[in-house]
């Protein structure tokens, strides 16, 4: 591999991350009204870790192969991120409802400060997994296309 191509492998994941993190806002925004906080959180569509880890999957596959040892460490990487994303994640979602839930049926006042609501959505649902894959993927190869 070229050195220019050491830096494209690198670069390229950063800017689909950053971009789909902006697309993530700019639906954030239509739907809830503009909070420059949310730039910066994670959940929702699209997936911007799961476009940045599928994007370094698609440059390392195009730049050193898909029989590469780095290409099997990008796979390993991604199953682990897409995985935490979708169903671990999940269950921690699912952990604070119930907790949530409990809190609720304490026939005591319950002392916000004590007991503050905790976030019952933690994970990505399945359709924000897949559209952050979709947008790594496209944008890698666009990016690929014309650095080529």
């Amino acid at each position: 591999m070229e050195p220019f191509q050491n830096y494209l492998v690198f670069l390229i994941p950063i800017v689909v991350g950053i971009l789909t993190q902006i697309i993530k806002f700019a639906f954030y925004t239509m739907r809830h009204g503009w909070d420059p906080e949310y730039i910066f959180t994670h959940g929702h569509m699209p997936s911007a870790h799961t476009a940045l880890v599928v994007s370094l999957l698609t440059t390392v596959g195009h730049y050193d192969g898909i029989g590469s040892g780095v290409f099997a460490i990008s796979a390993v990487l991604a199953f682990i991120v897409i995985d935490d994303a979708v169903r671990i994640r999940m269950h921690l979602g699912d952990q604070g409802r119930y907790l949530n839930m409990l809190v609720e049926q304490l026939h005591e006042v319950i002392d916000e400060a004590k007991f503050p609501r905790l976030k019952e959505r933690v994970g990505h649902r399945t359709s924000e997994v897949v559209a952050g894959a979709l947008i790594g993927f496209i944008l890698s190869t666009l990016f690929i296309a014309l650095l080529s």
